[in-house]
């Protein structure tokens, strides 16, 4: 942007509206509302997000669990589609359900979007779907920030990244400790590709010379829509579980890595999970493969294929857990169990044991799935 010679520079002349902003804290503040919890103190607008923790004080030993994360490469489809009032609820599921791993309960979170240019409309719908996700996960939206980046995103440009916290007993606390063979491993179906494995689909369909905005029949809808389909949020229904006493022991949130490798993460060593293939992967992660001629172990080390969240739970209250989540409106089925990890070598498919610096136990994917 140039400027006359001669003329005073101003913010706005450099890039950054700030009256935008405010417009888009004005447009934003209902989304806002309806996301919080009796918890929180003062309103929208203050320097920092207020919880009021006094309600921990009648906890044992209460422990507090953190989780920051962003959607990836899923915001360019928003921005190509324009189409930003589903992003938000990606952002959440992708923070708030990496808390519930360890089973502790999520209370609030703040946001972070950093823009080319403050559109208000743009910011407002974006913050619609934080918020939407907030209220379907039970957490307080208290806090965020939008910076205006002129010279480094474009005008249509942005990235999301949020935080959370929350809070578990620590005798509570779930993990590879509790594991035990015989545990039966349950799915958890996804919406779709959620929010990982982004930059694999988008240049499987550059490459192939399809438009986001192409219908396609298997789906019923564009590319582009299905691609953008939210991030399934299983806070509220996994509480549940967690408080039904049903030998909970261990939950793995399947995003980054694939199944195997994030349900490697809270396993101990010395066990291993023998997981099937027993479930159909919906439409997207066919056509991603078939598109792209993908090779399975990638697609599977890239993408959720249908099964977004992993429990470990005793044999005997497998089944009742599985129907709870079912009534809790998530599908659910047994995929494997867990067993000593010399058995790995048996059926000589790939092992995976471990991730993302975790020295942990190992997982065995065998079978087809079921296409």
């Amino acid at each position: 942007m140039s400027t006359p010679e001669g003329q005073p520079i101003t913010y706005a002349s450099a890039g950054v509206d700030v009256h935008a902003g405010d417009r888009a804290v004005e447009l934003m503040k209902e989304s806002v509302r309806r996301a919080q919890r009796p918890e929180v103190l003062g309103g929208i607008g203050g320097f920092a997000g207020m919880f009021d923790a006094s309600a921990l004080t009648g906890m044992r030993h209460p422990v507090l669990a953190s989780s920051t994360d962003g959607v990836g490469t899923k915001v360019a489809i928003a921005q190509a589609m324009d189409v930003h009032d589903t992003i938000g609820q990606d952002l959440v599921g992708m923070v708030v359900d990496d808390i519930v791993v360890c089973g502790a309960e999520p209370l609030f979170m703040t946001d972070y979007i950093a823009c080319g240019k403050v559109v208000p409309e743009r910011i407002a719908a974006i913050v619609s779907g934080i918020a939407r996700g907030c209220e379907l996960a039970g957490v307080a939206l208290i806090g965020g920030e939008t910076a205006e980046h002129p010279g480094l995103l474009g005008p249509a440009e942005y990235d999301v990244a949020g935080a959370a916290t929350g809070v578990v007993e620590r005798d509570s606390v779930m993990g590879p400790h509790l594991v035990e063979q015989g545990d039966v491993v349950i799915a958890l179906a996804s919406s779709g590709l959620h929010s990982n494995g982004y930059s694999l689909v988008r240049r499987v369909v550059e490459a192939a010379g399809w438009a986001w905005d192409r219908h396609v029949d298997e789906f019923g809808r564009t590319l582009g829509e299905e691609a953008l389909e939210p991030t399934r949020i299983y806070t509220r229904p996994l509480l549940e579980i967690v408080r039904a006493d049903l030998g909970l022991h261990a939950l793995s949130h399947v995003t980054g890595g694939g199944l195997a490798a994030n349900l490697a993460r809270v396993l101990p060593v010395g066990v291993l999970a023998m997981v099937e293939r027993c479930w159909t992967p919906p439409p997207i992660f066919g056509l991603v493969q078939k598109l792209g001629r993908v090779p399975l172990a990638d697609l599977e080390q890239t993408l959720n294929m249908g099964v977004g969240f992993v429990a470990v739970v005793d044999a005997d209250g497998a089944d009742r857990a599985v129907r709870m989540l079912i009534e809790l409106g998530v599908d659910a089925w047994p995929i494997g169990s867990i067993g000593d990890a010399g058995m790995a070598h048996l059926s000589g498919a790939t092992v995976v044991q471990g991730a993302k610096g975790v020295d942990g136990g190992a997982v065995q994917l065998v079978g087809d799935y079921r296409y």
